[in-house]
């Protein structure tokens, strides 16, 4: 069993125990923290908590405890939401060897909680090479709003190393080193 603690609403904190084989196989199948679940606890009322702290063991890195946060349906929170890519071979950048770089994997939103989006997609259609994406070109749903006010870059669509490295092979050529030999002392 795994302990944990139940926070958060109108009541006190409540402690509890997981069956360690149930938490390992969910936190396995991804989106953990940033799934809304149904917590049924004897002699309490079900609550719908989302999970907001693992601590897992040093060295073997198995889960060791749990936070977990009740919430309504109309309550917000903040969560890291998946960045899905699509269309990169819509991106003449890409097609002409550009390279899709990944800023941010995922954003932080705040969501409300009843309506937790999956991932957030963005569409890579038209893009060039030195084209970067923001999170003001990306269609979030309705309700869902970035942490961050400033508009941040999510992923940039960059030139092959290859190309980037060409030019400065020139400028090495076209500088010559001088080297003089210097008289040694001969008082020293």
């Amino acid at each position: 069993m795994v302990p944990g603690i139940v926070y958060g609403g109108d009541n006190d904190p409540l402690p509890i125990q997981i069956p360690f084989n149930d938490l390992l196989k969910k936190l396995k199948a991804g989106r953990f923290l940033a799934t809304l679940w149904n917590l049924k606890v004897d002699g309490h009322d079900d609550v719908r908590v989302i999970c907001r702290n693992v601590q897992r063991d040093v060295v073997k890195d198995l889960p060791t405890h749990l936070d977990l946060m009740r919430l309504r349906r109309t309550s917000r929170v903040n969560l890291h939401i998946p960045v899905e890519f699509i269309n990169e071979d819509a991106a003449p950048g890409i097609k002409r060897g550009g390279v899709l770089t990944v800023v941010r994997a995922d954003v932080e939103l705040n969501v409300l909680a009843g309506d937790i989006p999956e991932k957030i997609v963005v569409d890579l259609t038209g893009l060039e090479i030195g084209d970067t994406v923001t999170i003001s070109m990306v269609n979030l749903p309705d309700g869902v709003k970035p942490t961050i006010d400033r508009d941040f870059v999510i992923a940039n669509v960059s030139a092959p190393s290859g190309l980037r490295g060409g030019g400065d092979d020139e400028d090495e050529t076209e500088t010559e080193t001088v080297a003089t030999e210097v008289e040694p002392d001969p008082e020293a």
